[in-house]
């Protein structure tokens, strides 16, 4: 407001202004909070004064009060337009707790009219313990992006401040994100996940005796990590599995499991990467009912709960923020935790099994992650070793994964040609086991023949290769304008030769385009 009116004064082409009464003048150049209630209560007319000190016109108390209250207006619809045009439900109070703006979202989330809830206390539909703006009214503390069930079937993120005039609250502001389908969608998802791996684990218990068989590979550092993790199996001691993504770690973690006197009770398993921080909490330990405004009647059990008598593995421990890692290590310490929102301890009975493939060590001295943490989860560590590491394995892996997909996909079981195996055997793995069969399905996908052969393979895996070809024998195997046609059909036929028959990488080997090489093997006759 005294913005608007020092705008007005300034914008009036006069050698000066002032007022037939110097307080108004005063009032208004002057820094005091209480000016606007002086100068309505004065309600005196400006007076535009010359040089010569002659009256040259007038600014009528009317005339500003107007222009002020056209302002105002403006200033409201653009104020209520944002409000409605945020895509999130948004609540501001007075320092009582007083409804003054409640926008279109708000009552979509909420299913409160604005009607209803402007000048009510925002006590009078919400319980006042679960209202976090409240708090934020009281101590002036700001809260992020905080997880909240404002009712049933309804989930938010919750970001709240103060609003301050002069250092004092005068009000507070709240902002919740609709996250209600990201939730269900991560139930539902836990739940199908649940119940494929009770499935698996059902056909296990009664198909396999020893469920370390379901890990295949013979190669001694596999051997050493199976024949560790059955001495560990028989204990209730933490175990930590650590290696590489996609070296076969929940595998592990299930094995352990089954060969257990848990084998019975449920094995629970949750990935500390995939759960929203601010939804973590209560989906390990679960919530007491009334936990937060509108949670379910009954409340809710956790993973922890779920796990009870049997074993809970944390996939990608590293990724458990810092506030939880405090917990777990409280449940790892007592045998007990406490629910969201609860105040009794719940005792447990739980062996917890993670892994990792992050150096939790390096986490440690980045302050990532709590080093009594550590030490209570790594009574035993497993390491597993990458697939690169037992190259003898692959081809064990190569024939299980043509089987499988050959099933999926309704066809014959091909064979492979040598020099397929040997590029497959020659690749890196980065992505380990995992990576290995996607391959094969993208193999069994695009196969059209009996037989897989190197030009079924990503090009990837002979790019290599065929580098080193082209450095150490371009002499040879290039083709330049001034060759025989009989030495330029040789040079084709042993690029063909040296990248198994892959036209495109042929054509890279002799410099030459692909149309150009299809067009001199149709001229060869090469097949």
């Amino acid at each position: 407001m005294k913005l608007f009116y020092q705008n007005l004064l300034s914008s009036i082409k006069r050698p000066w202004v002032e007022t037939l009464d110097v307080h108004n003048m005063k009032i208004v150049q002057e820094d005091d909070s209480n000016w606007s209630l002086e100068l309505l209560e004065e309600q005196k007319d400006i007076a535009l004064i010359d040089e010569r000190g002659t009256c040259t016109g007038w600014i009528l108390y009317s005339d500003i009060l107007r222009s002020f209250m056209d302002y105002c207006q403006k200033v409201t619809s653009i104020h209520q337009t944002l409000m409605n045009t945020i895509d999130d439900a948004v609540t501001i109070v007075d320092k009582k707790g007083n409804v003054i703006s409640w926008n279109s979202k708000a009552e979509a989330l909420y299913q409160y009219s604005q009607k209803n809830m402007l000048g009510q206390p925002i006590t009078h539909h919400f319980k006042k313990e679960t209202i976090k703006l409240m708090d934020t009214l009281k101590k002036g503390e700001e809260v992020r992006n905080q997880y909240n069930q404002p009712k049933e079937h309804v989930h938010v993120l919750i970001n709240t401040s103060p609003v301050r005039v002069n250092q004092e609250i005068v009000g507070g502001i709240s902002v919740e994100r609709d996250i209600t389908e990201m939730v269900k969608l991560n139930e539902e998802l836990s739940s199908s996940t649940a119940y494929i791996r009770h499935l698996e684990n059902q056909f296990d218990n009664e198909h396999l005796s020893d469920p370390f068989q379901k890990i295949k590979g013979k190669s001694p550092m596999l051997n050493s990590a199976v024949k560790l993790a059955k001495k560990v199996a028989k204990t209730d001691v933490p175990v930590l599995i650590t290696g590489e993504s996609g070296v076969g770690k929940e595998l592990f973690s299930t094995a352990i499991h089954h060969f257990s006197h848990r084998s019975n009770k449920p094995f629970i398993a949750i990935n500390c990467g995939a759960i929203p921080t601010a939804l973590f909490e209560s989906e390990l330990f679960g919530y007491e009912k009334g936990a937060f405004t509108g949670a379910v009647r009954e409340g809710k059990k956790g993973k922890i709960d779920a796990s009870k008598g049997g074993t809970l593995f944390l996939d990608e421990i590293g990724e458990l923020p810092l506030d939880l890692q405090v917990k777990l290590l409280r449940v790892l310490q007592e045998n007990q935790f406490y629910r969201v929102g609860g105040s009794k301890p719940i005792p447990t009975d739980i062996r917890i099994i993670t892994a990792t493939n992050r150096s939790l060590e390096q986490m440690i001295q980045d302050g990532n992650f709590r080093l009594d943490l550590y030490y209570r989860l790594n009574v035993v560590t497993i390491q597993l070793p990458a697939l690169r590491e037992r190259i003898e394995d692959i081809p064990e892996f190569i024939h299980l994964f043509l089987e499988e997909f050959a099933l999926k996909y309704n066809k014959k079981v091909p064979s492979i040609a040598p020099e397929a195996l040997n590029l497959l055997m020659k690749h890196r793995w980065p992505g380990n086991i995992r990576q290995l069969r996607n391959t094969i399905e993208r193999i069994m996908i695009l196969l059209d023949g009996d037989v897989v052969r190197p030009d079924h393979l990503p090009e990837s895996f002979y790019s290599k290769e065929i580098s080193t070809i082209t450095t150490e024998e371009e002499h040879v195997d290039s083709i330049s304008e001034d060759v025989s046609i009989e030495s330029e059909r040789e040079r084709i036929k042993k690029a063909l030769k040296k990248t198994y028959g892959n036209k495109s990488a042929a054509a890279k080997l002799l410099a030459i385009s692909r149309v150009t090489l299809y067009n001199r093997m149709k001229k060869y006759r090469l097949e």
